[in-house]
């Protein structure tokens, strides 16, 4: 079941532990039973770095390489977010696996997103132009990796599917070009 083996058979435990000690040890097992998925999955995903060009250096990777283009402004904060391509985690509170942050440039910029391996991904980048870490419709930009249209619904943007942005990335450095779109 959890591969773990011990030398002892419950019967000799008993004799040389005590009914006490066998007590704790098993609300050991079942508290570390229970903890153990939530802290993989706490690791596994709504992870931050920096903008770290040097992992997109030739010869390093799996990591994406995104040159961002439309920048209106290098106020704010400008945000990589790399998902898994499922429509549960897409563009879903903390449901990112890694958000990079960093600095914007007026134009353009390059931001280098590492990935925990080559496979298929989807990337969000936004700039949060007045850097108060909300999505301020009205001054806030975004882009998609493939680069499909944000349309709107009564004013409201509504993103695209994951399917659209879904790509796949190999063992080195992918390049891709997102650019911004201001709604």
């Amino acid at each position: 079941m959890t591969g773990f083996t011990s030398p002892f058979r419950l019967p000799d435990l008993r004799r040389r532990a005590g009914p006490a000690v066998l007590s704790v040890a098993a609300a050991g097992v079942v508290v570390a039973a229970f903890n153990a998925p939530l802290a993989a999955q706490s690791s596994a995903y709504a992870r931050t770095a920096p903008n770290d060009m040097s992992l997109c250096a030739p010869g390093k990777g799996p990591a994406v390489r995104i040159a961002v283009s439309g920048l209106k402004s290098s106020s704010g904060n400008v945000f990589a977010r790399v998902y898994h391509p499922r429509s549960g985690d897409w563009l879903k509170s903390k449901r990112y696996i890694l958000r990079v942050d960093a600095a914007p440039r007026e134009g353009g910029m390059t931001v280098c997103v590492p990935l925990p391996s080559a496979g298929e991904y989807a990337i969000a980048v936004s700039h949060d132009a007045n850097g108060n870490r909300k999505t301020d419709l009205s001054t806030d930009g975004a882009g998609i990796s493939n680069n499909p249209k944000i349309n709107k619904i009564l004013g409201i943007p509504r993103p695209p599917s994951v399917e659209k942005a879904r790509f796949t990335a190999g063992e080195g450095v992918t390049r891709m070009a997102i650019a911004i779109q201001y709604l």
